[in-house]
């Protein structure tokens, strides 16, 4: 597992078995605040240790961003921490979050020792401070990758945990694309020194002009990809040619993984579009 200091007592994990996926702690006088967990046991348990024992601080927030599994199933390894969410992530969670782990338990053993524990708080509407020694963070929905998606701004250092609402490659899968052009147009405009993305590595300020734009210029070009495919007469076999470089992206991103995620986000949007315009037509 990767760790760095990013500002004073805000600290960043990357997980090196899935996905680079991230994780982070806000450190505080008395106690710590952490922002998301990884997937697997070993990684969290890592964070917790680290908190623990090199920073003589106990736990007393974990903040979810959003419900998937890489982002919440550690929420049990921190036992006495009020969890923190958006009010749908504790929906979410309850309603595919405990099924799903019921099945993930029976190809992984070391997930056994896991247990759904949902978030003791939760909003809804605005957003929410919590304050943490000198330090202010403010939650605020990111929605996009999911419906349930937050962020968590430093406020005054300007780092924020953008959770999976900015990622190396945008994936929609379960979320909205105008929905996530949204998201990251607001990353954009927040004046930042970091993004902590929610998988991969942290952009620094003279990084994320060109990263934000890349990103919508992703977002637009699988949109036009799949409107072309839409008037085609397969259009699944004319969006298994529209590779990921066409639109702007490496399939290097997130260990190897983007290349699938490319080509289950044109078949989603695909999906999503032909739904729409169902029931449009049925209105």
């Amino acid at each position: 597992m990767h760790r760095e200091r990013v500002s004073e007592n805000v600290y960043w994990f990357q997980s090196e078995v899935y996905a680079q996926v991230t994780a982070g702690v806000v450190v505080g006088p008395h106690w710590a605040v952490v922002v998301d967990t990884l997937a697997l046991p070993d990684e969290t348990l890592g964070i917790r240790d680290f908190i623990e024992r090199e920073l003589d601080m106990p736990v007393r927030y974990v903040i979810n961003t959003h419900y998937h599994a890489d982002h919440t199933w550690g929420n049990c390894f921190f036992p006495g921490a009020t969890i923190i969410s958006h009010a749908r992530c504790r929906q979410l969670l309850e309603e595919k979050g405990i099924p799903s782990l019921e099945a993930a338990r029976k190809q992984n053993a070391a997930l056994r020792q896991v247990k759904i524990v949902l978030p003791h708080m939760t909003f809804e509407n605005g957003s929410m401070t919590l304050k943490v020694g000198k330090k202010n963070l403010v939650l605020s929905p990111a929605a996009g990758h999911s419906s349930d998606g937050i962020s968590v701004l430093v406020e005054e250092d300007r780092v924020l945990f953008a959770g999976d609402a900015f990622m190396p490659l945008p994936y929609l899968v379960d979320g909205d694309i105008d929905d996530l052009v949204a998201s990251i147009k607001k990353i954009g405009r927040m004046g930042l020194e970091n993004i902590i993305q929610g998988h991969g590595d942290i952009i620094l300020r003279g990084e994320i002009d060109a990263a934000v734009k890349e990103n919508l210029n992703y977002l637009s070009a699988i949109r036009k990809a799949v409107r072309t495919a839409a008037r085609r007469k397969e259009p699944l076999e004319y969006l298994e040619q529209v590779s990921i470089e066409e639109c702007g992206k490496s399939r290097v991103h997130l260990g190897g993984l983007a290349k699938a995620l490319h080509e289950n986000n044109l078949r989603a949007l695909l999906q999503h579009n032909a739904h729409s315009k169902l029931k449009d037509e049925e209105a």
